[in-house]
């Protein structure tokens, strides 16, 4: 049977889903999201992968290369409820795409592989999801694998992530012959039948009856140790209703003391319609979620998500395309109607809502409005970006945007012909508009265009994007690692006076500032100056000059990073002082305070996990040790080895290449950002030589 389609309750934020697929790349979370929507009806013709055949793997390169790369948004209905899902990509390079998508959902489902179980990017995500408060259920996918195993998986969910897995569902069969589940909730039997995505529901299996028996035993006891209600009802009965397990396991999981995990085979039409039926269960919509906060006037505020209250919503992806300049928002609050004008928070313009869509992917359908709880497209917005809130005229609020990863990675690049240059700069001014993470600058020293981005593959992508996209040949260097620089000991008591006077009004600034360490790759800066030496508009602008110093270092000219600059007195002049002059008296200060202090250079590094033969892990580990790896664990299981270690970024170029040498072509390997570590001194000297010789673009 197809279960689908009862009609949808448009004016119930009860009825709304806004859920992400997360998970490392190859987990299977194009493939479910593929499935979702051929259950639910909204396609008609199930797409592949491998074949470049899926709706939400829409652009040429995610079809060539066969992963997710640009989060992507689609829709459907389930059981009289609207799901707006968002289809993230696996890949570490591109998880900026992640964070800005989370920062905007109300819920995920997590998807893990059966036979490995959580993978680097699938922790990483899910932290990610930590930070945002997301709830989540997993799906436990690939259980038609040779090796899949749902126990071991689950076992790994447990030690990995430290959470309580609360299992809903008995596999019905192993591997090859993997047919169903049992709901452990309702002790139904569902099967699928081969080749078919058509299921029937039943009694359970005789041959299953006593271990679904036992396991529902188990799913019981640990939801009473978590939940009071269902604590209570367990010690009277001895056992739990159907009714009061649901409704735990739902509590359970807005509160993010469990999470339910559910298992299927997606490639196979295995498991979807369940883990629909869980989505609509347990995960939350809107009316659940508080109030959105935000700030006005300096103050804070809330906003319920109420249609009829003014409105607001936060925009989190921007991308060109033949329909125009599309800008995403999620509707936070209000009502959004077609040729409304909006204010851009941030700036205070005033913008114009040409139309907006209900988009699936890379299509698109024209609404008359849209209501708290949304996720739509608009057009018409000119200047509005990643991150930008935008709300009523009369009602402005500003919403915390996304974080923006730092990029590690940068590589020079340059028009083939020199009558391409204009138009390679706005290719890149495209680009960064687009990935906010992807960042354009010009090299100082040797007057090249420099991009920047998370890793070798996030700028392949987009050196393909401006040859695909703008038309433009463009001639790429070798990548070259972002360096970072901090200060190991720091000054105290260093005074700078800035004294400009070349004809009219001149320039006076006296500052004294004391720098010290941070154990966090931040920037602090705060003042201790008493009696009102220094003004409180003066000092902001002392903080603003200290900012600016921060780009270029005294080591090597990369930014500089984890330390803290306290003003601690100064002076001023009752007709050349400014906030100008103060700005620059703290650029000019911290630049002085920089050279006087003791600074190292810090390189990104990041955690590897190596999977390898057993009879290759000697030569892999010895490769690692020269690329200046500390291994931090190795197991085994069934012939193969998983080798982790922290690599600096910068021996990481071409490993792929040389562990596929080493290994007959059975070794791979993910990467997961590990932040930045103290260079060695041979690096130092290397790097610090070098940084004026720019970047080679041949």
């Amino acid at each position: 049977m197809r279960a689908n389609g009862r009609p949808l309750n448009t004016t119930s934020l009860t009825a709304v889903r806004n859920l992400g697929i997360l998970a490392h790349v190859d987990a299977g979370k194009t493939t479910v999201t593929e499935r979702i929507l051929f259950a639910t009806g909204a396609i008609h013709k199930r797409g592949e992968v491998h074949h470049g055949t899926t709706v939400t793997d829409h652009d040429p390169q995610e079809r060539d290369r066969g992963i997710t790369i640009f989060a992507a948004a689609v829709s459907c209905t389930w059981s009289g409820h609207h799901l707006n899902l968002i289809d993230t990509p696996g890949h570490v390079d591109f998880s900026d795409e992640v964070e800005r998508s989370l920062r905007v959902l109300d819920g995920a489902v997590a998807v893990f592989d059966a036979v490995a179980g959580v993978e680097p990017q699938s922790e990483t995500v899910w932290r990610q999801a930590d930070r945002h408060g997301v709830p989540r259920i997993a799906f436990v996918n690939k259980l038609d694998r040779a090796g899949a195993d749902l126990d071991t998986a689950v076992a790994s969910i447990r030690r990995r992530l430290g959470v309580v897995p609360l299992v809903v569902q008995l596999p019905i069969g192993r591997e090859d012959d993997f047919t169903g589940v049992v709901d452990l909730v309702t002790m139904r039997a569902l099967h699928w039948r081969a080749g078919s995505a058509d299921f029937a529901s039943g009694p359970v299996p005789e041959e299953l009856r006593e271990e679904a028996r036992r396991r529902r035993r188990l799913l019981e006891e640990t939801v009473a140790e978590l939940h009071a209600e269902a604590l209570e009802e367990f010690c009277a009965d001895a056992a739990l209703g159907d009714g009061t397990l649901a409704r735990a396991l739902r509590e359970l999981t807005l509160r993010g003391d469990g999470v339910v995990v559910l298992c299927g085979s997606a490639y196979r039409n295995r498991g979807i319609e369940p883990l629909l039926d869980a989505v609509v269960a347990y995960l939350p919509a809107p009316a659940d979620m508080p109030p959105v906060r935000g700030t006005a006037d300096g103050a804070e505020q809330e906003r319920a998500p109420d249609p009829a209250g003014p409105f607001a919503a936060l925009a989190f992806k921007v991308t060109a395309t033949t329909t125009g300049r599309l800008t995403y928002l999620r509707i936070y609050a209000g009502t959004l109607r077609k040729g409304a004008t909006v204010l851009d928070a941030a700036t205070g313009r005033t913008e114009r809502v040409g139309r907006i869509l209900r988009v699936q992917a890379d299509r698109h359908e024209d609404r008359e409005e849209a209501v708290a709880g949304d996720i739509v497209a608009v057009i018409g917005l000119k200047s509005a970006r990643a991150g930008t809130t935008l709300c009523a005229p009369g009602a402005p609020l500003v919403l915390e945007p996304p974080t923006v990863a730092e990029p590690v990675v940068s590589v020079a690049v340059e028009a083939r012909h020199n009558a391409d240059t204009g138009r390679l700069a706005s290719a890149l001014a495209r680009l960064a508009e687009e990935d906010p993470s992807l960042v354009v600058r010009s090299d100082p020293e040797t007057g090249q265009t420099v991009l920047s981005g998370l890793g070798e593959l996030h700028l392949e992508v987009a050196a393909e994007k401006i040859r695909r996209g703008h038309g433009v040949e463009v001639v790429v260097g070798r990548p070259q690692v972002s360096y970072r620089e901090t200060v190991v000991h720091g000054v105290t008591g260093l005074v700078h006076r800035h004294v400009k006077q070349d004809g009219g009004a001149g320039q006076f600034a006296h500052i004294v500032l004391d720098v010290a360490p941070l154990d966090e790759p931040v920037f602090e800066f705060r003042s201790t100056v008493v009696g009102g030496r220094v003004p409180q508009e003066y000092a902001r602008a002392v903080e603003a000059g200290c900012r600016d110093a921060l780009a270029e270092g005294p080591l090597g000219g990369y930014p500089v990073t984890g330390l803290r600059v306290t003003l601690t007195d100064g002076a001023t002049h009752s007709k050349d002082s400014s906030e100008m002059a103060f700005r620059a008296a703290g650029r000019f200060g911290l630049r002085e305070a920089l050279r006087r202090s003791t600074v190292e250079l810090l390189e990104p590094v990041v955690e590897v996990a190596v999977s390898v033969p057993e009879d290759g892990v000697g030569g892999v580990l010895g490769d690692l040790a020269a690329r200046r790896g500390r291994v931090s664990g190795q197991t085994a299981e069934a012939g193969t080895a998983v080798i982790t270690a922290t690599v600096p970024l910068a021996e990481l170029f071409g490993y792929a290449s040389r562990l596929r040498g080493r290994t007959q072509g059975r070794g791979v390997f993910t990467t997961r950002p590990a932040g930045l570590a103290p260079a060695p001194a041979s690096v130092t000297a290397a790097v610090t030589g070098a940084v004026t010789g720019g970047l080679s673009a041949r």
